[in-house]
């Protein structure tokens, strides 16, 4: 029994429908509509996905449908079906379609590789995983195939800047690349000292990961991401990174509400591993607790978390101090002990509040648009209920594109605080909805 190769032009149809997230059903519907046939019944789509099941792996070529198909992906006929395509031949009765597999050759797997990323690029979509990967693959071979663990730790301070700076969710697609990027290289058995790079990088951009997915609203996803992260901090043997890891789930989940048990325990865990050593995450893990306690009106416990947290900072190694997720500076400082004495209605508050601003870029919108919205939190408590509800209005106004999980529970606690006739005002009414 033979095994045949698919037609490129087949390969093509294929990537191109894949490329725009439809199904076979979809593209049938899409295929009809552009001939006139506006709503057709399951049986007609049924027929139709047949047809285009036939025509992607190659068993006849779509000699009648070439114009539509061309229409319906907005491709010029003459790019998507090559000349004489219609000449290639389909299999014969017997034989067996292998598909797009190793099975192949490794020509045919990189070429339909690249029709992937023409595919993808030709739709505007994101270029799927491993696609370029395996386009460049032979030129990496020929280079000798050099692992640079320096060049992904770039990688991931890139993205740990980037993060404050763009909209939630925006890195999300990109990230999930590169993760399954780094597991495809794991997969390969590499030495111990490079698979210790390897997870160390995973574990980087899994955290990274997760506090995106967070701000974007994903909570579920968020925690799959973090227990990910945890394990790969663990398995890499680096004692920062295991540390900032529990304590950057353990402010996330400050601002999810999650049960106090699973915020001590995170951050019981980071200062336990830290033992007594200063980092960014043992500041972290200091300032969770603070969060913790403030949120429950526990004022000396706070002061005491805020205490080690300030005496922790003043002690960071110049490593630390770096602009980014991992980093933590006076901002993220000022920040912490803002929110804490805002809760706690401080009249320092808005001092912190004032040295916090200072220290941000403007671009760092997530940042500074909740610093705003502490700012209403603190003029709804000293009973100044309109200006702090416009306040907060305004803030989120400002900056639309800064989602968070801050921005949710700061917003919901302005609300929580509100007199009771004060929650049925139009300003009132309007901050929910801005925040639904």
């Amino acid at each position: 029994m033979t095994v045949h190769t698919r037609p490129e032009w087949a390969v093509r149809l294929e990537c191109e429908r894949e490329s725009r997230g439809w199904g076979k059903a979809a593209l049938a519907r899409r295929l009809l509509a552009n001939v006139g046939i506006t709503d057709p019944g399951p049986d007609k789509i049924r027929n139709m996905a047949r047809q285009i099941r036939g025509w992607e792996k190659g068993d006849h070529f779509p000699r009648d449908w070439a114009p539509t198909y061309a229409a319906v992906f907005k491709i010029d006929q003459g790019q998507l079906f090559p000349a004489n395509a219609d000449e290639s031949k389909g299999h014969s009765p017997g034989t067996v379609d292998q598909g797009p597999t190793p099975d192949e050759g490794d020509d045919a797997v990189k070429r339909r590789a690249a029709l992937q990323l023409l595919a993808a690029f030709s739709a505007g979509t994101a270029i799927p995983p491993g696609v370029l990967e395996q386009v460049l693959s032979g030129v990496e071979e020929a280079l000798g195939d050099p692992l640079d663990i320096d060049e992904w730790e770039r990688v991931v301070h890139e993205y740990a800047e980037r993060l404050i700076l763009r909209p939630a969710g925006s890195l999300v697609p990109q990230m999930t690349a590169d993760i399954i990027a780094v597991g495809e290289l794991l997969k390969k058995q590499p030495s111990p000292s490079v698979r210790e790079g390897l997870l160390h990088v995973s574990a980087e951009l899994s955290g990274i990961l997760a506090v995106d997915l967070g701000d974007a609203g994903d909570e579920r996803a968020a925690r799959i991401s973090w227990s990910t992260a945890k394990r790969a901090a663990d398995a890499s043997g680096d004692r920062d990174l295991r540390v900032w890891i529990r304590a950057r789930q353990a402010d996330e989940a400050c601002w999810t509400e999650r049960p106090d048990q699973v915020i001590t325990t995170l951050t019981r865990e980071a200062i336990e591993i830290a033992d007594g050593t200063p980092s960014a995450g043992l500041a972290r893990a200091h300032t969770a607790r603070a969060y913790l306690a403030a949120r429950h009106g526990r004022a000396s416990e706070a002061q005491a978390s805020l205490a080690d947290l300030k005496r922790t900072f003043d002690n960071l190694p110049p490593g630390a101090n770096v602009r980014g997720l991992f980093g933590f500076r006076e901002a993220q400082l000022r920040w912490g002990e803002t929110y804490v004495k805002t809760l706690l209605g401080e009249a320092t508050a808005e001092r912190s509040l004032e040295q916090a601003l200072a220290l941000y870029m403007p671009q760092a919108h997530r940042a500074t648009s909740n610093l705003q919205l502490m700012k209403a939190a603190m003029l709804v408590r000293s009973r100044e209920v309109d200006a702090g509800l416009r306040h907060a209005i305004a803030a989120i106004e400002a900056q639309p594109e800064a989602k968070s999980t801050g921005r949710r529970l700061l917003s919901d606690q302005i609300l929580r605080t509100l007199p009771e006739k004060a929650r049925t005002l139009p300003a009132a009414r309007e901050l929910h909805v801005l925040v639904a």
